[in-house]
């Protein structure tokens, strides 16, 4: 049984921004004011991200460069972690080093072997100002670590070397979404 609203039902599914949009090369502005605005922000967060599929979105893959994601994500042993977090910072990334799929909803259709860290902990602030202090090992330690990086105008791509980032590269040249036929 589900005890208050559902995250993201009285959201607006937003345009995504992709790779070659200047908004995700940018790191976030901190948000200031814990307002309705904020709410609606992160409602329309959640419900971009459930309409595309994914797993975790930050506010700049929707064209807003405030730091805030939102995620609704599994971790290895399938215990599903839901939130969102204002303000993030990462705090800890330790542990081993293990390279995973992974992909993007800013670049659809790709992914690469990405090294990350299996641990990871975010402290920041709900959208009423609350502090709150955000776990995660495995496959959520991945996904905090890469909304992480999209405030800081990084994108998964930007880890990868040799090979991979080459692979990465060609596919991003031909990719159907890409209007500026290159990589970024």
């Amino acid at each position: 049984m589900r005890h208050g609203p559902i995250p993201g039902a009285h959201g607006r599914v937003r345009p995504l921004s992709l790779l070659q949009d200047p908004v995700l090369r940018e790191p976030c502005r901190e948000v200031t004011d814990f307002d309705s605005e904020l709410a609606d922000l992160v409602e329309d967060l959640f419900a971009t991200m459930y309409a595309a599929r994914g797993v975790g979105l930050a506010a700049n893959q929707i064209g807003t460069p405030l730091r805030v994601f939102v995620y609704d994500c599994p971790d290895d042993e399938d215990v599903r972690h839901l939130g969102h977090v204002v303000n993030p910072r990462l705090v800890e990334a330790d542990g081993v080093v293990l390279r995973g799929p992974e992909g993007c909803l800013s670049l659809p259709g790709l992914e690469a072997g990405t090294e990350r860290y299996d641990h990871a902990v975010v402290e920041g602030f709900t959208m009423t100002g609350e502090p709150v202090t955000v776990h995660g090992t495995g496959f959520f330690a991945r996904c905090l670590q890469h909304e992480y990086d999209h405030l800081e105008g990084r994108v998964y791509a930007d880890h990868l070397t040799g090979w991979r980032r080459r692979r990465l590269m060609r596919q991003i040249t031909r990719a159907s979404w890409n209007r500026a036929g290159g990589p970024a």
